[in-house]
């Protein structure tokens, strides 16, 4: 009977549904830094380069 119990509780749903979109997040946002890393880099690059 506490297999039908735990098979109704939904109360993990919301714990992975987090985490997964955490880790799109994470996903995102270091695939963003990777295809801009060198851009970001060159222009910090040229910034310190005009400073005195």
């Amino acid at each position: 009977m506490k297999w039908i119990a735990f098979r109704h509780n939904d109360e993990g749903v919301t714990l992975v549904e987090y985490g997964i979109a955490i880790a799109l997040a994470v996903a995102v946002g270091t695939g963003a830094l990777l295809a801009l890393g060198t851009q970001i880099n060159t222009s910090l690059g040229v910034a310190g380069a005009a400073m005195p």
